[in-house]
């Protein structure tokens, strides 16, 4: 028996990857382990978007052949969007990697693992539009759990290198989606986090129709679900059907993460976004006034090749004005194989790094008020995390996990990992909010 330890970087769906390989492992051979001190065998989930990500890969890769090298550990594979990027590359630089599958060849992780023991070196990146591999259960479920609704993407943005790394938007059937949604609750999840590449794309594919109001309203049939949480809703196609369903569903909470990238035309058309500044804005609009109390979070990318100072001031002028309770800002990654990368006008370095500051400062000051608003009001709040007898962590409707704030719930009563209680709210901190207890709505 040999113990696996994956190490996983990037997005959630990379998460959702290792899950799968995890699931598929031979039991008979091969046992997951949580702690990479004791595997034979190390898997490097690689992410390859953009260059910081590639720099953290690279290093874990390299970390992981030296802990191979000090006799920790047997062999030293590799899997995700950087090794689907550069396998030949990687397998030159670093020639005691024991083998790499891409991001469209996930069964194949048996057959990568019995190779390498046996001194083969196996190297698979083909098949990358190879369909959703259906019927995979997760071993071990939390109160939380990502479920991936479709693979690849059709937007072709001109920064972005994606649909070369995972192909064209797949989508997974509605009654494939209810059936691993349903198992999920059925072993303790609570929240179920829907994500794709782009997940307003949903269904386009199979049912010739834009079909991610339809999935929710049937997911939300499944008696114990508490929430439903959508991320990297595009807004190109971000429908009224949908805006209805954030309206009625009770289950779909309200919060909306929606990556713009910019708001001028100008940058918007060299980007190759299939959306404009007008459509943005109304978009927005009519979510806010169709359900007042959404969260909106976004993110923007500064620098890209042609910003020029009118672009950028267009771009602060909005975030002010829209006051988003939730922003990020990349600075622009020049990458390889993308159409950006060739255009004229590429933004120094020096001026990324202070347009990003900049908005950083605003949305700082955006963040604190809209959080001071939130002193005194109640909310539900699910239980992630025990600090000790009198203090808990968790979450409202209004923060995503791992890239959101949290709350600090103060109980006198003990409570448990799951539950879902109601607070009031005392304090806010940066990003962060501070609630008592009021009660136990239900128990995990």
């Amino acid at each position: 028996m040999n113990n696996v330890h994956i190490v996983t970087l990037g997005c959630s769906k990379n998460d959702v990857d290792s899950s799968m390989m995890y699931s598929l492992l031979d039991k008979d051979k091969y046992k997951m382990i949580e702690n990479p001190n004791e595997a034979d065998i190390l898997i490097v989930n690689t992410c390859g978007f953009i260059d910081a990500a590639k720099e953290e890969s690279i290093d874990t890769i390299l970390e992981s052949v030296e802990y191979k090298n000090e006799g920790r550990c047997k062999k030293v594979l590799l899997s995700g969007c950087l090794a689907q990027r550069y396998p030949e590359e990687l397998m030159k630089e670093i020639p005691e990697i024991d083998g790499i599958i891409g991001t469209g060849n996930i069964e194949y992780i048996n057959e990568l693992l019995d190779r390498s023991l046996s001194g083969d070196l196996f190297v698979k990146t083909d098949n990358l539009n190879s369909a959703y591999l259906e019927g995979i259960r997760k071993e071990k479920v939390n109160t939380t759990e990502y479920v991936k609704i479709s693979e690849g993407c059709n937007n072709n943005c001109s920064y972005c290198i994606i649909p070369s790394l995972r192909g064209k938007n797949r989508s997974r059937k509605i009654e494939d989606v209810y059936k691993e949604v349903e198992y999920l609750v059925s072993k303790g999840a609570r929240e179920i986090i829907l994500i794709a590449q782009n997940t307003t794309d949903y269904g386009i594919d199979l049912y010739s129709k834009y079909s991610l109001a339809n999935l929710i309203r049937e997911i939300s049939k499944i008696e114990e679900l508490k929430w439903i949480r959508v991320l990297y809703l595009y807004p190109d196609h971000f429908t009224d059907d949908l805006i209805e369903e954030f309206k009625n569903n009770d289950k779909l909470v309200n919060y909306v993460d929606m990556p713009l990238q910019h708001i001028s035309d100008n940058v918007l058309k060299n980007m190759n976004r299939k959306t404009s500044k007008d459509h943005i804005i109304k978009t927005l609009k009519n979510l806010r006034k169709s359900v007042p109390d959404i969260v909106i979070r976004t993110t923007f990318i500064v620098g890209f090749p042609g910003e020029n100072q009118e672009d950028f001031d267009q771009l602060v002028d909005f975030i002010e004005d829209i006051k988003f309770d939730k922003l990020g800002v990349f600075e622009y990654s020049r990458e390889e194989g993308t159409r950006a990368a060739n255009l004229d006008e590429q933004i120094p370095d020096n001026i990324k790094e202070e347009r990003k500051n900049e908005i950083m400062a605003i949305q700082s000051d955006i963040s604190g008020e809209i959080l001071s608003k939130n002193l005194e009001k109640t909310f539900d709040v699910l239980i992630e995390e025990k600090i000790d007898d009198n203090n808990y962590v968790g979450r409202t409707y209004m923060d995503s996990p791992e890239i959101d704030g949290v709350t600090y719930v103060q109980s006198d009563k003990e409570l448990e990992i799951g539950d879902f209680v109601q607070v009031e709210i005392i304090d806010s901190l940066d990003y962060d909010l501070v609630g008592e207890l009021i009660w136990i709505l239900q128990i995990s």
